[in-house]
């Protein structure tokens, strides 16, 4: 499920988290805010080192 939150003056950053065996990354930029769910920590992995790369971060959160 995709969620699109506005938010004011925030920096774009990468997060992931796990939560009930479930794998989530939140990717945060021009004031917006999306979510994505991944059974699999690979896939998860691979969809949050893409945006780092894609918004030229030079790390990612786990949280």
């Amino acid at each position: 499920m995709d969620n699109v939150v506005p938010f004011r003056n925030v920096s774009a950053r990468v997060e992931l988290a796990e939560a009930c065996g479930e794998w989530f990354v939140r990717v945060t930029e021009n004031d917006q805010e999306l979510t994505r769910s991944f059974d699999l920590e690979s896939f998860a992995l691979s969809f949050a080192e893409g945006q780092r790369i894609r918004l030229g971060l030079h790390t990612m959160t786990r949280i």
